[in-house]
């Protein structure tokens, strides 16, 4: 399998999609680096991985500050020798409507959603440009493909991603650097986003939908895992999951 040996770098990685994804790609062979902000979760999750056979590392990350990205990635390349994907997963969801005006939850969306992005892909692009190999990886939204009420900026960090990515997926194959993107579009996935909503009434709907419909964040991880494994010539750019159940 191509998973194995190879470096994953995954932000968001203390819990949700991000826990389950190291764990899954750990567990097939995979040198993973987990990066958040809540270090006493990462050093948890890093030591299971180790006492299950695996290979971890990981190092406090706050996405929002460039240099911490490049730090990032420069600890997994001296930790592991090389990188080889970077899964940018961290991300936040305080759902709101326009009209009650929380811009102060708007600014932290943008910083964490989009430009934690682009400061991860600005930290790892140069290794991959240099080596001409790599793959960027990053969690979007179901909100990414199509507008929902309470969800106007959350879902427009989630479509910039949805860009970014195919424009990278493009340059690179212009630019002859086989550098590979996946982008991931899931519904409602068991994970802590719901605990950043303040707005009663979004945090109440969105319960309700969660409560009704949500499955466990290793089905995503299954699918992050089939991305990597692909065939290096072979890119595999957009995937919408959710539940059976749910409608969307």
């Amino acid at each position: 399998m191509t998973i194995e040996n190879k470096v994953v770098l995954i932000t968001g990685a203390s819990s949700g999609i991000g826990e389950a994804s190291a764990r899954l790609l750990a567990s097939r062979g995979a040198k993973v680096v987990l990066g958040a902000r809540r270090e006493e979760k990462l050093k948890a999750i890093a030591d299971d991985i180790i006492a299950a056979g695996g290979q971890a590392a990981y190092r406090p990350l706050d996405v929002t500050d460039p240099q911490r990205n490049k730090d990032f990635v420069a600890y997994a390349k001296d930790r592991f020798g090389q990188v080889d994907v970077m899964f940018l997963n961290a991300g936040l969801m305080p759902s709101s409507p326009l009209s009650a005006l929380k811009t102060d939850e708007w600014d932290r969306m943008v910083d964490v959603n989009l430009k934690g992005v682009l400061n991860g892909i600005a930290a790892a692009l140069p290794e991959f440009t240099g080596q001409k190999s790599g793959q960027f990886i990053t969690t979007s939204s179901v909100a990414g493909l199509k507008a929902y009420p309470n969800g106007a900026v959350y879902g427009a960090t989630k479509w910039a991603v949805r860009d970014l990515m195919e424009v990278l997926r493009m340059e690179s194959a212009m630019e002859g650097t086989h550098i590979r993107t996946a982008t991931i579009y899931p519904a409602a996935i068991q994970t802590e986003l719901l605990s950043t909503i303040t707005d009663p009434a979004a945090l109440e709907d969105m319960n309700r939908t969660y409560d009704s419909y949500q499955i466990t964040p290793d089905r995503v991880a299954s699918v992050v895992a089939f991305a990597i494994d692909q065939p290096e010539d072979t890119n595999v750019s957009e995937f919408t999951i959710g539940p059976t159940i749910q409608p969307w």
